[in-house]
């Protein structure tokens, strides 16, 4: 057999609780050949396509011996319209949501097409060259003029030969929160925005935040449009717009086409309201997505001690066998100054904010930045080291998930569509001092 690229001797993450030491063969984008180096061992069994593949010639050649070959990155909940913008026009303060919000309030009356793209596209690249491939953002449709929503349409083209981006319709200030809203967001589906969101928590009532979960239900039925909401980002244990959202799921039948994002006032509700919380969340399967850089920065902070972490509960949600993904949330935003962009930054921050901290929990963390990522962004069926996939995929300068997320090592190498994208060469200290 002959390839365009081979990767040989790496340990090969073949699924979520299988690794493989393998060669992997590339060609023409896509994965041709997945060799074991122990051809008589159980992980050996479906891996190979046929016997040829054990004299495999490539165009190149790349020794990857004892390196991590791990599926790239899926950032599951991002917002590139206001990505480094921290500090313009003003730095928050108080470091909240609502301030947060006050500030991109009027830094977005200044919002042109070239501003919103050229930091999108440089967030993006920053992210690729930290192994992420697939990014799910969400564009402001609050603006009558609707330049995010019109700017990230555009980038979504421009970066689709090495990106794979979801841009989600999100009204920022609430559906009903302002007189055109409403028809905003259904002119935005129209525009071609990829899913529909929501803020219940932030509309003016109760009554408003329900009425806005049952609109967007019947707007992505309309459109035909997945669901993604920021639902109950709030420290305040009386928001329950996320049983709305799973009734709403439930009745539909659309819970793997809903997603509740944050859910952070799932950590602060009774134990006996949670427990029953949990079992309808079973019977309709939405996806959840945690920001546990960001939520740990903005929740609590009305608390004086104890205070809260401000997560939604992760390990309990997992444990019940529903899926949960990861996102970034915020980089060098009005919401949270820091950021670049790198997911083992957000798994790490979940393994500790979550405790979450034994072995096969260490493990389940990386997959909510990988499979679980892909899962929640529907592409799971175009992702992973398979045979026949897109060859997407990452080189770490790591044993495995563990050694990854423990030194945040390096990604020596982005592939994607079968090309190399990036390199990274990793930091090798020298001890200088005595002994």
């Amino acid at each position: 057999m002959n390839c365009d690229l081979l990767l040989q001797g790496g340990h090969v993450l073949v699924t979520p609780d299988r690794t493989v030491v393998a060669d992997v063969a590339i060609s023409q984008g896509q994965i041709v050949a997945i060799v074991p180096q122990s051809l008589n061992s159980a992980e050996a069994i479906d891996l190979e396509t046929d016997s040829t593949q054990n004299s495999i010639t490539a165009q190149q050649t790349l020794d990857v011996t004892g390196k991590l070959l791990s599926p790239p990155f899926v950032e599951s909940h991002i917002h590139l319209d206001s990505a480094l913008t921290a500090g313009n026009p003003r730095w928050n303060q108080t470091g909240t949501l609502f301030e947060g919000i006050e500030i991109w309030r009027d830094r977005k009356q200044n919002l042109s097409l070239e501003d919103v793209k050229q930091r999108a596209i440089a967030t993006l690249k920053q992210q690729a060259m930290q192994g992420v491939l697939f990014v799910r953002s969400h564009a402001d449709v609050s603006e009558p003029s609707l330049t995010a929503l019109q700017a990230l349409l555009e980038v979504r083209e421009a970066v689709q030969d090495w990106m794979t981006l979801q841009v989600v319709a999100f009204p920022q200030d609430g559906i009903y929160g302002g007189p055109q809203n409403e028809a905003l967001l259904e002119e935005a589906l129209r525009q071609g925005a990829d899913g529909v969101g929501g803020i219940p928590h932030y509309e003016l009532t109760r009554e408003d935040g329900v009425r806005s979960i049952h609109r967007i239900f019947e707007l992505a039925e309309q459109y035909d449009r997945w669901i993604d909401i920021h639902c109950d980002e709030i420290d305040d244990d009386q928001s329950r717009f996320l049983e709305v959202v799973s009734a709403c799921a439930l009745r539909r039948e659309m819970g793997d086409r809903v997603a509740a994002s944050h859910t952070t006032a799932f950590g602060s509700y009774n134990n006996a309201y949670a427990l029953k919380l949990l079992g309808f969340l079973q019977r309709s399967r939405i996806h959840f997505i945690a920001n546990p850089l960001i939520n740990i920065t903005l929740q609590g902070r009305t608390d004086s001690y104890p205070k809260r972490r401000g997560v939604t509960r992760v390990k309990e949600l997992w444990q019940a066998g529903l899926n949960v993904s990861l996102g970034h949330d915020c980089i060098q935003d009005p919401w949270y100054s820091l950021g670049t962009g790198n997911m083992l930054d957000v798994a790490m921050m979940a393994i500790h904010v979550c405790q979450m901290t034994g072995t096969a929990e260490i493990d389940t963390c990386y997959n909510m930045v990988t499979w679980n990522g892909a899962k929640t962004l529907g592409v799971a069926d175009q992702y992973g080291i398979e045979i026949g996939q897109p060859a997407n995929l990452l080189v770490l300068d790591a044993r495995d998930r563990y050694d990854a997320l423990r030194r945040r090592a390096t990604i020596q190498m982005v592939i994607s569509r079968g090309k190399i994208l990036a390199e990274t060469s990793p930091c090798n200290p020298v001890w200088l001092g005595r002994e």
